[in-house]
């Protein structure tokens, strides 16, 4: 028995390019959310949920589109770069989604903890509220569509619903010969 071969292919090369633009993204929000500010002031921790968004709100339209539009797409990418980290493309949709908002809201929740040994980073409830908000938007944007265009490609190539979950066919690798079988042995008495 072994892997199927281009559909296992596929399937790691889409994991392996997740992981990595994961960890960069990753990276790269750790270095903008954490690097410290100089400011005169600052203003004092947000644990009232959404009175950030009123705040928001009260600056403007545009100021508050703004504002809003950075909490929102943030974290965004990992809506998609962590079912591509999993890889498989025969999931719960609603399983995958709320894995991926849980993992989204944990991160964000990291990220504003870790704000709080920062100088001129202020806590603020609603980020983690707009962050894991944007995780789950992007998740139900791209994933959906993606895993049904996948699945489309895997049937017409015939590697049937395996695809990308690593299953195992029998009998597929004529080299390696028919699976011995050993014949029952009565137990002597």
């Amino acid at each position: 028995m072994q892997r199927q071969g281009s559909g296992g292919n596929a399937a790691v090369v889409v994991r392996v390019t997740g992981f990595v633009f994961l960890v960069a993204h990753l990276l790269l929000v750790s270095w903008v959310g954490l690097l410290p500010r100089d400011v005169a002031w600052v203003t004092a921790p947000n644990t009232v949920p959404l009175a950030g968004l009123r705040a928001d709100l009260a600056l403007g339209p545009a100021e508050a589109a703004r504002l809003i539009a950075e909490g929102l797409l943030l974290l965004a990418p990992l809506g998609v770069l962590l079912p591509m980290c999993e890889g498989r493309l025969d999931v719960s949709r609603w399983g995958s989604l709320t894995r991926t908002v849980a993992a989204g809201a944990l991160v964000s929740l990291a990220l504003e903890l870790l704000q709080t040994a920062v100088p001129g980073q202020v806590v603020d409830v609603d980020s983690v509220f707009l962050n894991t908000l944007g995780v789950a938007l992007a998740h139900l944007l791209v994933v959906p569509a993606a895993r049904a265009r996948l699945r489309r490609r895997a049937a017409r190539q015939g590697l049937g619903r395996g695809f990308g979950r690593g299953q195992v066919v029998a009998g597929s690798d004529p080299a390696q010969g028919r699976t011995p079988r050993i014949p029952r042995v009565p137990i002597a008495r």
